[in-house]
């Protein structure tokens, strides 16, 4: 694995959060970018998120809304404002940047880590997020480090000899390398719901041995007002205001 790795996900159409999480990734001159997929979906700006995903991020693996895109997930399994913005997404979408998502795969190994959009039991629809999500993942993987995304919720979970410890991660937690095995979630770019609006990344220094939870600020209203002019569902854009 490289010294230093950022690793995102769930970028959701979101440019301008994304644009803040490349800027405040490149200060801390990172030597490979991960990316656990959801590029597109909900947010107003799929051409341009899915361009600077196809210029920047060495690794990036496909989520549920990139696949409905591409057709890959029938439509039904979508309802609601997820359906709407989906179905947005399809129309807007350049051929060129659809065919780099086509590319795209749910998880991937690269060197000690295994990632995955999901989980490893699901890599495209389930959810960790309990600690029976956390064990059944770390009983399906043997990396000392599994990294998911899907749920929108930054998380730090380690199998300690004593049971599972962590949970939610709040930004600046700093989690340490190499002492038990992790399971780590960096949280959403585009549309975090635990809590805290802002764009969220991880931040992983093998050569310091430790993972830092990361939080970037963002003109959340911009992101809405785009959303609101191309008529995408109001409660996708509301809910940008309080990371719920």
């Amino acid at each position: 694995m490289a010294n230093r790795v950022a690793v995102i996900s769930d970028i959701h159409a979101n440019l301008h959060a994304l644009d803040a999480v490349l800027a405040a990734i490149d200060e801390e001159g990172v030597d490979e970018l991960w990316c656990l997929g959801d590029v597109v979906g909900y947010g107003p700006r799929p051409n341009e998120c899915t361009a600077l995903v196809r210029e920047r991020v060495s690794v990036c693996l496909a989520g549920n809304h990139d696949l409905v895109v591409l057709g890959k997930i029938e439509s039904a399994a979508f309802v609601g404002e997820a359906a709407a913005a989906a179905r947005w997404t399809t129309r807007v979408l350049e051929p060129e940047l659809r065919q780099f998502l086509d590319t795209l795969v749910s998880r991937a190994e690269v060197d000690d880590a295994q990632l995955y959009h999901g989980s490893p039991v699901d890599p495209v629809w389930d959810y960790v997020l309990s600690e029976r999500g956390a064990r059944n993942s770390f009983a399906a993987t043997s990396a000392p480090l599994v990294l998911v995304g899907h749920s929108h919720v930054a998380l730090a979970i380690a199998d300690e000899t004593t049971g599972l410890q962590g949970g939610q991660a709040p930004d600046g937690t700093e989690i340490e390398l190499g002492a038990a095995r992790l399971l780590l979630n960096p949280g959403s770019v585009g549309q975090p719901r635990d809590g805290d609006p802002r764009a969220a990344w991880l931040e992983i220094d093998n050569g310091a041995g430790r993972a830092r939870f990361r939080r970037t600020d963002y003109p959340v209203e911009q992101t809405q007002a785009e959303m609101r002019e191309r008529g995408l569902p109001e409660s996708l854009a509301a809910r940008l205001s309080h990371g719920g």
